[in-house]
């Protein structure tokens, strides 16, 4: 056994280069597939996270509508807030209107400013204030930080110009909030809405307040925040799960190629090493063995040299965009460690089969 290990060691290192190319294919592997999932999975959990710091009980959407506000439309009536605050045990109803901002892939929250504030106790203001004008726009600190964006300055947002007038604390539903009126004008939806935030007196109450609306207006989507929450982090999105499928795959290609092509150039450049082997005995099932062995232990190093990509690149991602969010889990590392595992062992089948049916007289004559 000593002497197998000495002679997988002694072939991994008679090409150190060729050896740490694979390895550093198989850690690269590893870390697109934890940061791909981590980016997606992270981009929905820090939404859930902003919706929820909005501190509603409920919220109202319109009929058929995507648990997805960023694709929600605006066909709802603002007065419908009216009733809303009518039904018992209603405290305050914020109207919002939601608006992506196509150029930039963000989401711009239209509000009334002093029925947001009664919903979720208000901005804390890290500069500047509130709105002054319909042109005003606040911005999250985070957003503020990584676009570099001050006070003062002007924002491009779909196709018009908004005045920075404040920066606030991120964790309240969008990074930036512009007036409704402003937003209404030029979405073309006057007087309407995407949503509306409830929040009721007493969290006890919540139930009864949910029946009262569902009377009213049975055939919109009335959601507990608690609920849309789960539905935000663990619904699957067909799109983005294929595009998240197609990247894993990639990168289980990436594995299986860089072991394919290092183990069957090894194994041409061993011809003769592997003809005395069976000289001297060993079987089709020990020089597969042996090949598969060196494969698994630069999968292994890979794998290894993989999970600190992963955490370097989320943090060089993070320092240059602040706004993201990547969500590295223990459970998506084994599966990232797993899949480097097996696109490693199917890369070196063939080469180890190849090396197996080799004939030992013509493997000695090799020159």
């Amino acid at each position: 056994m000593n002497a197998e290990r000495a002679l997988i060691l002694g072939n991994l290192l008679h090409r150190p280069l060729r050896s740490l190319i694979t390895v550093v294919a198989v850690g690269v592997e590893v870390c697109l597939v934890v940061i791909i999932v981590g980016l997606t999975t992270g981009l929905r959990y820090e939404t859930a996270k902003r919706v929820e710091g909005v501190g509603a009980d409920l919220l109202l959407q319109p009929p058929k509508s995507s648990f997805v506000m960023a694709i929600t439309s605006a066909p709802m009536p603002i007065k419908i807030g009216e009733k809303l605050a009518e039904v018992p045990h209603v405290a305050a109803v914020a109207p919002v209107l939601v608006v992506f901002n196509t150029s930039g892939f963000e989401i711009i929250y239209g509000i009334e400013l002093e029925s947001f504030r009664q919903v979720s106790s208000g901005f804390v203001y890290h500069q500047g204030g509130p709105f002054e004008d319909i042109g005003d726009i606040l911005v999250d600190d985070r957003y503020a930080r990584g676009k570099d964006v001050q006070v003062g300055d002007t924002l491009n947002l779909v196709e018009n110009d908004f005045y920075v007038r404040g920066i606030v604390e991120h964790g309240k539903g969008a990074r930036l909030f512009a007036p409704i009126e402003r937003l209404q004008e030029l979405s073309a939806a006057r007087d309407k809405a995407s949503l509306f935030y409830i929040r009721t007196d007493n969290p006890k109450n919540v139930a009864g307040v949910e029946d009262a609306i569902r009377q009213d207006f049975p055939r919109h989507k009335l959601r507990r925040m608690k609920e849309y929450l789960s539905m935000m982090v663990n619904s699957p999105l067909p799109m983005l799960n294929t595009f998240v499928d197609s990247m894993i795959a990639l990168a289980v290609a990436v594995g299986f190629l860089a072991i394919f092509l290092s183990m069957y150039t090894s194994i041409l450049e061993r011809t003769r090493e592997i003809g005395i082997l069976k000289s001297l005995g060993a079987s089709k099932t020990d020089i597969i063995r042996l090949v598969l062995w060196e494969s698994l232990l630069l999968c292994a190093v890979g794998v290894g040299l993989g999970i600190g990509f992963c955490y370097g690149g989320r943090y060089l991602l993070m320092e240059f965009f602040p706004t993201l969010t990547i969500l590295i889990t223990v459970g998506w590392l084994a599966k990232a460690a797993l899949l480097g595992f097996v696109g490693g062992t199917l890369g070196a089948l063939y080469p180890a089969w190849l090396a197996a049916r080799q004939d030992a007289i013509v493997a000695l004559a090799y020159e």
